[in-house]
């Protein structure tokens, strides 16, 4: 076969730069190129009646069947819409040298060179094979092939090499040498800011910025400008220099496409209500919040549950985002939301977060809207309450330091944590306020309802007590010492309370739960007489119920409680009592007393003979 060349210029159309590659793409090269030889010879038969024209014309082969091949070609008078794919190794300042040639054997071998693409009357098209190789495909009008040959390799121009290396050196170098013109587009008319917003050079792009800042908003032949061109590679470096070197967000390329999307605001909202923000400080996306945010996002704009985008970073537990969004959202609007960020930090104990909210003045005694705190069984309502549960000690303390109030809660924090057995809760809570005395109004008691809470745990009850909780109250009795009627309470087996819209029976509904009845529960019955000595020591004269008696009467080491329950009491504990009633237990430390009987009249002694 005779020789034949297959080979193309190395200046093609700017227009031809971003051309699909989808033609021929199960053939192997050598297919190709066989078939472009086949194609060629099954021309050749066909017009052997002038021979002399053959030898000398543009090899011409019939289109190929369709049900074989099915090229997608594009006239290349038209603009490609393709600007994802990267530039070609091409610059206007240094022409590439001459491309090499491949020869194969063929009797009608096609052109020796491609057609010229700026006078071709006809379409180009470019596709790449199952192996991966770049073809270019030349066609005429009726759809004969002219020529089709490999992509030539182009030697890369050394500034865009150097870009390319991310050598931010050698840029400068040649950026500074006399005759550089970075204003001359390379052959798919993308300027050199263009090339390092693409390979996320954004070192280079300094470099280049500083040495020619006019360029910052040049655009391609498609229109792209380098800050669409680097948001569409994410390359968010080269984002914030060309921000921050002042780029437009708002030109259009061709398609008009802008940055944020075709035209899209900055502040739109998804179906679900999240903004661009929303979901920036969702995903803990450090970098996006910081720009969206200067770029004037709204952080005041709620996703689809209400909350705002500070709201999911404090939960979350960003606290670089958190930082960053506080300024921007407003404080008002927070409120409008019912719930306080503050919360979800201390729901999910995001203790940094939570202090950086304290030290910006976000409100710690800020209460969940009825709706929110109906979505608890308990109704909690403050951050502090989220913290104790939690058993987050250094919360709690936070929270307490900044003003919280531990007496907002219908379930209060104080009876959660001597639930929880939390012996340093218990006491930072009552240090800073807490009411001992406290019931619940859902279900009533004729006594402190923590005491339900503390009454496994003596040295947790007796604090209590120490610190002014009732005593008196836990001997009233409606019964005294009459027969009592079955029990019939709400509280469950695991010494619970039912947070439920359940009633108690109409008599308890009216005077509330009695102690007797609620130490008679079977997982409580076992602590009666310890309870009850304990209690004794902090009340005067009392008379026992029946329900109480039957405690006492039903283990023997017992009965020394129900001796010391009989009259009249010792003076020693009605002094006391006397004492502490006058002065209260807040001033006792202030009175000019011996130690060993300040130690008594705070119950920490036995007997005033140890004084």
């Amino acid at each position: 076969m005779a020789a034949a060349s297959i080979s193309r210029s190395g200046s093609a159309a700017p227009s031809l730069a971003f051309e699909d590659y989808s033609l021929y793409s199960n053939l192997s090269d050598d297919e190709l190129l066989h078939l472009a030889i086949e194609r060629s010879l099954t021309d050749t038969h066909r017009n052997t009646a002038n021979t002399n024209t053959a030898a000398t014309a543009t090899a011409s082969p019939h289109q190929p069947d369709s049900n074989s091949l099915n090229p997608t070609v594009r006239n290349a008078s038209q603009p490609s819409h393709r600007s994802h794919n990267p530039p070609a190794n091409y610059s206007a300042h240094n022409p590439p040298p001459a491309q090499p040639t491949a020869h194969y054997s063929s009797p009608n071998p096609p052109s020796e060179k491609p057609p010229d693409p700026r006078t071709f009357d006809g379409t180009v098209s470019h596709f790449m094979t199952g192996s991966g190789k770049r073809m270019v495909a030349y066609r005429r009008a009726d759809g004969n092939l002219v020529h089709i040959a490999p992509e030539p390799e182009e030697e890369e121009e050394p500034l865009f090499k150097a870009i390319h290396d991310g050598d931010a050196s050698r840029v400068k170098a040649l950026v500074m040498r006399p005759g550089t013109n970075l204003m001359l587009p390379s052959k798919p008319g993308w300027l050199a800011i263009h090339h390092a917003a693409w390979y996320g050079q954004d070192t280079c792009l300094r470099v280049l910025l500083s040495a020619q800042p006019g360029m910052i908003n040049k655009r391609t032949e498609r229109g792209d400008s380098a800050l669409l061109v680097a948001v569409s590679k994410e390359q968010l470096h080269c984002v914030q220099v060309l921000l921050e070197s002042g780029a437009d967000i708002d030109i259009t390329n061709y398609d008009r496409e802008t940055p944020l999307y075709k035209g899209a605001d900055i502040n739109s909202q998804a179906a679900d209500g999240a903004t661009a923000l929303y979901e920036a400080a969702k995903n803990g996306h450090e970098e996006i919040v910081e720009l969206l945010l200067s770029q004037n996002a709204d952080a005041n704009k709620p996703g689809k549950t209400g909350l705002l985008p500070l709201h999911i970073a404090a939960q979350r537990g960003s606290d670089t985002i958190v930082s960053m969004l506080i300024p921007a959202t407003s404080k008002a609007r927070v409120r409008r939301t019912g719930i306080s960020p503050l919360h979800l930090a201390a729901e999910y104990n995001r203790d940094v977060v939570l202090e950086a909210l304290i030290e910006a003045g976000f409100d710690v005694n800020a209460q969940l809207s009825e709706e929110r705190s109906k979505l608890y069984e308990d109704r909690r309502s403050t951050a502090l309450y989220f913290s104790v549960i939690n058993n987050n000690l250094d919360a709690v303390h936070m929270l307490l330091a900044a003003g919280a109030n531990p007496n907002l809660d219908v379930f209060r924090p104080l009876m959660v944590a001597a639930r929880l057995g939390c012996i340093q809760t218990v006491n930072l809570l009552v240090e800073h306020g807490a009411d001992i005395n406290a019931c619940i109004p859902t279900h009533p008691t004729t006594f402190p309802a923590v005491y339900m809470f503390s009454m496994k745990y003596l040295p947790m009850f007796k604090y209590l007590l120490d610190h002014g909780g009732h005593a008196l109250s836990c001997f009233d009795c409606v019964y005294s010492s009459q027969p009592h009627p079955p029990i019939k309470t709400t509280r469950s087996e695991s010494d619970n309370l039912r947070y439920t819209d359940g009633v108690l029976p109409d008599t308890q509904q009216r005077r509330g739960v009695q102690f007797c009845e609620m130490i008679s529960a079977p997982n409580i019955c076992r602590w009666a007489g310890p309870i009850i000595d304990v209690l004794l020591d902090y009340v005067g004269h009392v008379t026992l119920c029946s329900r109480l008696m039957e405690h006492l009467d039903s283990y023997s080491d017992w009965s020394v409680i129900k001796d010391k329950a009989v009259p009249p009491r010792p003076l020693q504990q009605l002094c006391r009592l006397q004492i502490l009633q006058l002065v209260g237990r807040q001033h006792l430390m202030k009175l000019p007393l011996p130690g060993g009987l300040i130690r008594f009249l705070k119950h920490q002694e036995g007997s005033v003979d140890d004084c």
